[in-house]
């Protein structure tokens, strides 16, 4: 019988309807192995430009020069950036598209019989292939297709709100990865004791 081993990912990205930019790439495996990089040649300038990235992905990254404040949302207070600051491109964490692109391919070749999963995950797949260029140049051992934890779900019958729900880390590459791990232990769980 194959032993099928999962690697759970997510990677943030800016897309504009034409290119997907990586931002940041987490993964997670079920023997416990994590990856996590932030893309030190991502287009800065166009995700500073953006109010979604900047307000979600933003604050997860490594920063330096960034401050945050109490901020007055729809009449709640929160905490925001206040002043966005750099990515801190000295952090070990911050490397480049290509060592990003070996790393991620090393970390996919050690695990047999690999499946990988993510959430929404036909722009991340898209976006990991694209660490190698096209989706016919992967390297060896990297699966041509992502399993979509929303796919999943709703082949079970279970909608969005029936999901375990992230409670910390949302739009974190790695937090999200290892949510995702959790989301697909548990539709496994189901699938089981419906069969």
């Amino acid at each position: 019988m194959l032993t099928v081993v999962a690697i759970d990912y997510d990677l943030e990205f800016l897309e504009d309807g034409r290119t997907i930019d990586l931002i940041s790439i987490g993964m997670v495996t079920d023997d416990g192995r994590e990856y996590y990089a932030v893309n030190s040649d991502a287009p800065w300038d166009r995700i500073k430009n953006h109010p979604w990235l900047m307000r979600n992905v933003w604050p997860h990254l490594p920063l330096r020069g960034h401050k945050s404040g109490l901020v007055t949302v729809g009449g709640a207070t929160e905490v925001q950036l206040t002043t966005p600051g750099v990515v801190d491109t000295s952090d070990t964490q911050v490397r480049p598209h290509w060592v990003i692109a070996n790393e991620v391919r090393d970390f996919i070749q050690v695990t047999p019989d690999v499946e990988l999963w993510a959430n929404y995950g036909a722009y991340d797949h898209v976006a990991l292939c694209q660490l190698w260029g096209r989706m016919i140049g992967l390297p060896e051992g990297v699966p041509m297709f992502t399993h979509d934890i929303q796919q999943e779900a709703r082949r079970l019958g279970l909608g969005w709100d029936d999901l375990p729900q992230q409670e910390t880390g949302e739009h974190n590459a790695l937090a999200d990865a290892r949510h995702n791990r959790t989301v697909r232990r548990w539709l496994a769980e189901r699938n089981q004791k419906g069969a």
